[in-house]
């Protein structure tokens, strides 16, 4: 559909009653990474104002994989060592705030909120840095209306994020000639900072310390309008303004002396305007057309390197020369039919056409070097990413359908989906001037054609009901396959076949579960990227709940039989050890998934 979803409606006293408060706190443990959460959200109102709070805190330690899946325990840090089963690069920390703010005014409605999270630490285990400081503020302005004709929305909002990424606890942090002066493998501290562009052997580096600072400021308008009984016409538009600086400040080596501007007042603005018509023709058939244009505006200013070293100089200027002006004019399409074939058939059909305009990342990234282009990546496969103003935006062709089969009361469900989807221009990655198998190599992004096409299964159905409670039976079937119709090769990162079959049981206020968790092996790889294969497994999950008047406790075991794993869709082990070198880590590890681990958690309303 090309109508954003709507806002949760805030809670208000029924007229003429007394104020209401109403909330719930509750907190979290995860025994494999020690991980903690606690939150909190509250709620006064009276039939006019409405008042609440929502915060949430945890952390956690990294994690262990069900078994050894590396053979080094070396992070790059002198006297700091991992176990070969532990996941490195793991941790983290979060804190997050929202207070809303809600009024009616006869038939207004109007909202505010403002958020803000704080994230000291986020470490990524596919990533050669990490997140170690992030905040994220958000002004947020809604006003609707019912009228006799339909309802009308506006909204405002403004975003900051200050993003701060350097190596983490578990990857090497000292770099240069005189930080190895104990061990090669080992980075230790050293003094003075020395740079390559000052002749300097003696060189020294503390971190890569990348910045960046964003601003996204928007607006919408959109009104649902009722034609006639079996006719609602829903028209809006939508403004966006996002700005971007990517900076890295000079720290010593070949980081240095000056500043690597990255995307340097990097824009992406968007003007978009939608209108869709749902009609109820009769009892059985319900169609759906809508259509979007949106008009992508980009840009970013001219970008020097921390030296004339690694080809930054002449890279730099041969991107300064280029038109980084970009216009693109998007049409979004879609069409959609609901029919009601028979009390237990529900059919439904769709076709639709959506375009997507690069990123700023895959038109303004501009260092083939591999230390720079390895920091610009956001997939996480260990390779290294370059940009190209000149990219073209996606442009995808779906066709689906869903044929829902249940009970007239529901108690029993199958539905399949099959989709088709073709892609022109997708954003596919293509190499630079050198590449080598098994290895981490740079890439840049280039547009190619690329074909989708799988099937979703769901089932429900009721097993028994007897003394010993409801007895029951869930399950969700997966399946895609993705080519790059252009080279023949698969595309990255795509699941391989999934299913997850749940039986369950409730009586007395338990709802428990047994979980079953299958996966196939991936060996459909895009060749491109060097994806690394993984095996097939199975995982079982137990899991508990008791619910009493205001409390609510769950517990369970997750991978109850601890089974060693690799995730799929994880990308490449690179928590650890040298990471700022494109194959100073070894190649070829997939990021495993999490042990056995026990959890408990409580929540108590008020």
């Amino acid at each position: 559909m090309t109508i954003t979803p709507e806002r949760q409606q805030p809670t208000f006293a029924l007229p003429g009653e007394d104020s209401i408060t109403h909330g719930e706190i509750g907190g979290f443990y995860r025994s494999n990474n020690n991980a903690v959460r606690a939150h909190l959200n509250a709620t006064h109102a009276t039939d006019r104002l409405s008042l609440s709070y929502s915060g949430a805190w945890s952390r956690a330690d990294n994690y262990d994989a069900g078994d050894d899946f590396k053979d080094f325990s070396e992070s790059g840090r002198a006297g700091h060592t991992l176990d070969l089963n532990e996941v490195g690069s793991t941790a983290y920390e979060t804190r997050n705030h929202a207070l809303d703010l809600a009024f009616k005014a006869g038939d207004n409605l109007f909202q505010g909120q403002l958020s803000y999270q704080d994230m000291p630490e986020q470490l990524y285990p596919n990533q050669r840095m990490d997140l170690l400081d992030n905040t994220q503020k958000l002004a947020n302005l809604n006003w609707s209306r019912r009228f006799d004709w339909g309802e009308m929305e506006a909204r405002v909002y403004h975003e900051t994020v200050d993003h701060f990424m350097d190596f983490g606890d578990d990857k090497r942090f000292w770099y240069g000639a005189l930080s190895n002066t104990v061990d090669p493998t080992v980075g230790v501290a050293c003094s003075p900072i020395g740079f390559m562009v000052d002749g300097m052997m003696n060189t020294c580096a503390a971190g890569m310390p990348m910045y960046s600072e964003s601003e996204n400021s928007g607006l919408t308008l959109k009104a649902d309008i009722d034609l006639n009984a079996r006719q609602v016409l829903r028209v809006g538009t939508e403004l966006q303004r996002y700005r971007l600086d990517d900076y890295w400040t000079a720290s010593g080596g070949g980081m240095g002396p000056d500043t690597f501007l990255n995307i340097n007042n990097g824009q992406r603005d968007r003007t978009a305007l939608f209108a869709e018509v749902e009609t109820r023709h009769d009892p059985r058939w319900t169609t759906l057309l809508g259509g979007r244009y949106e008009r992508v505006q980009m840009d970013a200013d001219a970008v020097h390197g921390y030296s004339a070293l690694a080809g930054q100089a002449a890279e730099s200027a041969a991107f300064n020369a280029q038109e980084r002006k970009q216009t693109d004019d998007n049409v979004d399409l879609t069409a959609l039919a609901r029919y009601r074939y028979s009390e237990q058939l529900d059919i439904e059909m769709g076709l639709a056409r959506k375009v997507r305009s690069p990123n700023l990342y895959e038109r303004y990234t501009w260092s083939s070097w591999p230390m720079a282009a390895t920091m610009n990546n956001f997939v996480g496969d260990g390779n290294g990413y370059v940009g190209d103003i000149d990219r073209n935006p996606e442009t995808a062709y779906t066709l689906s359908a869903t044929f829902d089969w249940h009970a007239a009361d529901r108690r029993w469900s199958v539905s399949a989906t099959p989709f088709y989807t073709h892609v022109d221009d997708y954003i596919d990655a293509i190499p630079t001037a050198s590449w080598n198998d098994d290895a981490f190599n740079v890439l840049q992004y280039a547009n190619q054609s690329a074909r989708l096409y799988g099937i979703d299964l769901s089932l429900q159905l009721p097993l028994a009901e007897n003394d010993w409670g409801q007895w029951g039976l869930k399950g969700v079937v997966n399946y895609t396959d993705g080519e790059n119709r252009d080279t023949g090769d698969a595309l990255y990162n795509i699941m391989p076949l999934n299913g997850r079959f749940t039986l369950t049981h409730r009586h007395n206020g338990w709802d428990n579960a047994l979980e079953w968790v299958v996966v196939d092996e991936k060996d459909n790889l895009s060749d491109v990227r060097n994806e690394i294969p993984t095996a097939g497994y199975s995982l079982l999950n137990l899991r508990a709940s008791h619910r009493w008047e205001q409390v609510r406790l769950d517990f369970g075991v997750e991978n109850l039989f601890d089974r060693a794993y690799a995730l799929p869709t994880g990308g490449t082990y690179i928590g650890q050890g040298k990471t700022m070198s494109i194959n100073g880590i070894p190649w070829g590890i997939a990021v495993p998934g999490m042990g056995r681990s026990a959890y408990v958690g409580v929540n108590v309303t008020f």
